[in-house]
């Protein structure tokens, strides 16, 4: 085809966004003759949305901000069901209250990168702007299914064999791991919620990670079937680092959203310990910095790569939590690398005064700081000389960790290796 002319998509090729299209010409010109309402799905299955979520919220912001409608739509019915892409095998299940509760804890992220109208999840629209975002929960629509009449209605338009064929299903299958009954449904309910979505507010695409292109594109074929409407899919690249590690991910656990999973401080030194060789693609997809610049930024080699690290780490926390938060970390930062200071706003844990004049190994105490998962690993860090207490190196795994180790800031600062950190607070 040639090159796109509509600002989404020019944009989205640009920096990165684009995997799957099902027709990328016809949706070029509906982005070139309208205003596209398109959604993208996520379920709740943990109270807070990780790193690895990013990549859909970002192409959600980059639609509003290219004069077009955003729906979320939560999963409130969907998570009772799981999706089996990309596991090998079922999701826990979650009784109603969990959900509910995982909803109320993710739905804030969104406001922090698109911008919602009045428009309520089972009415038209009551005002604002034809691009305000719009949330919605499929629970509204999934929960009142009669089970019979659906079937009949709209599990006809399935093909078994076709369903199969799709990776979310063909994977599980070849490694011979349990695909339940409940889990193969989930293709025909994510489908029937593009067809509400078509007919509740005018969707006419749906976007995703690419491994829900059979997904998407079984919900394009039930519309069609069904409506005889004209829908549009959309995939973005499953991303994975330089190291080749799964992107929100860490030796520590996920990278969250909210702040009380994790601070706005590690959530910055989390982008500022980003690999060399990802620093371009990170910037085009988790910032909103020019082309040009993004370019000069990705050609600094050597010392002058963190630059681009900390100009990163700066713009996605900036977004994520606020510019206050993404200076104070980076001054934080500052201080605790550059300055050799105590770090004030590092990650802070309170031990009681009585263990700490009694003393504590400090492989245990290091565990306590979630500085390493057990105390194995802890004195495996010590005997590697990467343990350190208020800058100084811990000699060995007897070493203990008391009162008389708490520095002129009331505090016993704990490093592993150079970029992890935390304070202990005596009370």
């Amino acid at each position: 085809m040639s090159q796109p002319r509509s600002a989404f998509l020019q944009a989205a090729i640009e920096r990165g966004f684009l995997h799957q299209c099902t027709d990328l010409d016809a949706l070029d010109k509906l982005f070139q003759d309208e205003v596209v309402t398109a959604y993208i799905g996520f379920d709740a299955t943990a109270d807070s949305l990780h790193v690895g979520s990013l990549v859909p919220i970002m192409l959600l912001r980059l639609l509003q901000q290219t004069g077009h409608k955003p729906v979320v739509l939560m999963g409130g019915g969907t998570t009772k069901v799981g999706d089996p892409s990309g596991k090998d095998e079922q999701r826990k299940l979650l009784s109603d209250a969990d959900i509910a509760s995982n909803i109320q804890g993710i739905q804030n992220v969104f406001e922090k990168f698109v911008a919602f109208g009045a428009e309520s999840s089972d009415a038209k629209s009551t005002g604002g702007k034809p691009t305000d975002a719009i949330m919605v929960n499929n629970a509204d629509w999934l929960d009142a299914l009669d089970y019979i009449p659906f079937l009949r209605d709209y599990g006809r338009h399935f093909s078994i064999n076709r369903m199969l064929s799709f990776d979310s299903v063909k994977l599980r299958l070849d490694r011979e791991q349990p695909l339940s009954f409940l889990e193969f449904n989930y293709m025909v309910l994510q489908s029937y919620d593009f067809l509400e979505l078509s007919r509740r507010h005018g969707c006419r695409v749906q976007m995703g990670g690419s491994d829900q292109w059979g997904n998407i594109v079984s919900g394009i074929d039930l519309a069609r079937r069904v409506d005889q409407a004209a829908l549009f899919g959309l995939t973005t690249p499953l991303l994975t680092t330089a190291t080749g590690a799964k992107m929100g991910k860490t030796a520590d656990g996920a990278v969250w959203l909210n702040a009380d999973r994790l601070s706005a401080y590690d959530y910055w030194q989390y982008w500022r310990n980003t690999h060399d060789d990802d620093v371009g693609r990170f910037l085009k997809l988790f910032t909103e910095l020019p082309m040009g610049e993004i370019k000069r930024l990705e050609s600094l080699e050597g010392v002058e790569i963190n630059d681009a690290k900390k100009i990163l780490a700066n713009e996605a926390t900036t977004l994520c939590h606020g510019a206050d938060a993404a200076k104070a970390a980076a001054e934080t930062a500052e201080k605790t690398f550059d300055d050799g200071g105590a770090g004030s706003g590092l990650p802070t844990i309170d031990i009681a005064r009585a263990d700490l004049d009694d003393g504590i190994l400090a492989y245990d105490l290091f565990k306590r700081a979630n500085l390493a998962s057990s105390n194995g690993e802890a004195r495996r860090l010590i005997k590697g000389g990467g343990a350190r207490a208020n800058d100084e190196k811990i000699a060995n795994d007897a070493v203990v960790i008391s009162a008389a180790d708490i520095n002129d800031n009331g505090v016993i600062k704990l490093s592993a290796g150079k970029k992890r950190h935390v304070l202990v607070r005596p009370v």
